[in-house]
């Protein structure tokens, strides 16, 4: 994996005994044991993930809101100072630069966190943008300043109470707050990628070992397991959470990947608003499901979705294997005429009916 980048935990986690990938630009850890067993324990216990390749941009300036306002399809200029928004970032004819995390920290001073190999490329948008509308916000990217750790699954919040965190039990989902630990701000959110409570953790990059060392020893009693980007990315396609690049990308657009509740149709103009202004009321053609199929056979990324006919009306988007089904599931965008349909996938020749399922498919 020569010349991709290293988070600043590398040598910790190689320490752990993880394997690594080269993933987004960067030398990251998939697993430590088992996907099947990181999956397992943050769905019963609790996982710890090492997200540092994440990007975050500082966003601030009198404008700051209305800004971030035009820019995304989510409502962010009314979000409550503690409040952290989710939503598409989105190009004129409506399809997705990228998926945001944006967290208010005052009346005018936002971070925003972008996915890792779009860092560059959101970083030069949004410099674009505040340059067209002439807004009074200043855009910083501080990537390099922070190290991000993601503490998942039904006892993260116990664990954190143990470290002395006990003001995270007051904290809301998609909220955060600063808070202390070993001298240092760190700032902690209550959101996550898996479809379990959890806690994301933006800390310097001194800061993070020492986390991630306390976290492993006052969450001992509660089973935690370091867990790498395997488990991260079938946790995820358990709960129906989009992947930019599979569910959202360049060429579909929040309607169609059916995230119609982060377009925010009655706020003023944003980009991308009147070509999704239009989609919706023509009729979305294509949708992003989620399914199930029996025996042991995945349905990998661009595996063709056919009707009863035989004639193609989609492709898979995601697909693996469930751990907690035990069966092989998936995201696929078909066309929207066909959904209602008996649908297959074709898998050299051989048709496996689709069971379409709303997520999270793990709690059906």
């Amino acid at each position: 994996m020569a010349g991709a980048l290293q988070i600043p935990l590398h040598d910790f986690h190689a320490q752990q005994g993880a394997r690594f990938v080269a993933f987004g630009g960067w030398n990251m850890p998939v697993q430590y044991t088992s996907i099947l067993e990181e999956h397992k324990a943050v769905r019963n216990a609790v996982g710890l993930f090492d997200v540092s390749h994440m990007g975050e941009f500082h966003v601030f300036g009198s404008d700051a809101a209305l800004f971030l306002d035009r820019l995304v399809v989510n409502a962010v200029a009314n979000a409550p100072v503690g409040k952290a928004v989710y939503s598409p970032m989105c190009n004129s004819d409506g399809t997705v630069v990228d998926d945001l995390i944006i967290y208010r920290k005052a009346n005018d001073d936002f971070l925003v966190c972008v996915n890792a190999s779009n860092i560059e490329k959101d970083f030069g948008w949004f410099l674009k943008q505040a340059e067209r509308w002439s807004f009074e916000v200043e855009i910083e990217d501080h990537s390099d300043e922070y190290a991000l750790l993601a503490l998942q699954g039904p006892k993260s919040e116990a664990i954190l109470t143990a470290m002395g965190l006990g003001e995270v039990r007051d904290l809301k989902r998609f909220w955060h707050r600063l808070v202390t630990f070993g001298g240092e701000k760190v700032r902690i959110a209550r959101t996550g990628y898996t479809g379990e409570d959890g806690f994301e953790i933006y800390s310097s990059p001194k800061a993070a070992e020492s986390l991630a060392k306390q976290v492993l020893a006052k969450g001992a009693a509660h089973g935690v397991k370091l867990c790498g980007l395997g488990a991260r990315d079938s946790l995820r396609l358990e709960a129906g959470l989009p992947l930019y690049g599979h569910e959202l990308s360049d060429s579909i657009s929040p309607l169609e990947a059916s995230l119609d509740w982060t377009v925010k149709l009655n706020k003023p103009d944003f980009i991308g608003k009147n070509a999704l202004t239009e989609q919706k009321e023509k009729g979305v053609p294509r949708r992003v499901v989620h399914f199930k199929l029996e025996g042991r056979r995945i349905a990998r990324e661009g595996t063709p979705v056919i009707d009863d006919s035989g004639e193609p009306v989609g492709k898979v988007l995601s697909g693996t294997l469930s751990p907690i089904l035990n069966c092989p599931i998936g995201s696929a965008i078909v066309l929207t005429e066909a959904q209602d349909a008996p649908l297959y996938v074709d898998l050299r020749g051989n048709h496996l009916p689709l069971q379409l399922a709303r997520p999270p498919l793990h709690r059906l």
